[in-house]
């Protein structure tokens, strides 16, 4: 069985690690420098970086803070906000990014996944979708989560899939900093329609929370923010707590 991962995740606002409820009011929670220097001590399995405004700006991911972040990392380091193309993707990786993730750009151009998986390999690119619960039904979301579309979650699994995505980081808006717990729903259901890695976003709030997405929600790995921004909960004791609970993470 391969081991469950547990991804820190730094949303980054003018250079600032911001943190925030269902995509709002963002609060700051420190340096992303020192921030991920420290996750990648504590054994955190991988280390996400998302300009949450670059979309939203029309502007280009940081690459100069991509840069310094790399350096003091030695975990996977996945990057994404503002991503449009093959040479940004060229850009980043230059940068010291391992992955990269697209969302707002993947929606709007669809062939982008297809070009990218081709050019840097599957094993590269991860989809970020946020997604939103209407009338029992998961709808996806761009521009960090403030456009609705038309499109189901579900039938974009599926394209991001046959397109040659090789992650998926799922984000429940609905759950997002509400600390009450993953969206296992949507989870499990996009896990059992792909066979490539899941990250399950939004709504981790304690040990038990991370035990349930891997249990009940079937997720690959597991992302959070403000708790460990805030040392709600420290990375080792998480780590420790599921190792006790029986599912396999690397100590």
């Amino acid at each position: 069985m391969l081991a469950k991962r547990i991804i820190p995740c730094l949303d980054i606002k003018d250079g600032r690690t911001v943190k925030g409820v269902n995509f709002l009011e963002l609060r700051d929670a420190g340096d992303p420098v020192e921030l991920g220097a420290m996750y990648a001590q504590q054994g955190a399995d991988e280390l996400t970086f998302l300009d949450i405004t670059a979309t939203i700006e029309r502007r280009d991911t940081l690459v100069s803070l991509v840069k310094k972040i790399a350096l003091h990392l030695n975990i996977p380091f996945t990057v994404g906000g503002g991503i449009k193309s093959i040479n940004d993707v060229d850009a980043l990786l230059a940068a010291g990014a391992d992955k990269i993730t697209i969302n707002s750009a993947a929606v709007y151009n669809p062939q982008l996944v297809t070009d990218l998986a081709k050019q840097f390999g599957s094993q590269c690119i991860v989809v970020a979708i946020d997604t939103k619960l209407y009338n029992n039904t998961w709808m996806v979301h761009t521009h960090g989560g403030k456009k609705p579309t038309d499109i189901k979650t579900i039938d974009w699994v599926q394209e991001i899939y046959n397109r040659g995505a090789g992650e998926i980081l799922l984000t429940s808006m609905n759950h997002d900093g509400t600390k009450n717990g993953f969206a296992h729903e949507i989870t499990r259901t996009v896990s059992g329609m792909v066979d490539i890695p899941v990250i399950a976003s939004g709504g981790a709030g304690s040990m038990e929370h991370f035990k349930e997405v891997f249990e009940q929600g079937k997720a690959d790995a597991a992302l959070a923010a403000s708790i460990f921004h805030f040392k709600e909960i420290g990375i080792p004791e998480l780590k420790q707590y599921l190792h006790n609970e029986g599912i396999s993470v690397r100590l």
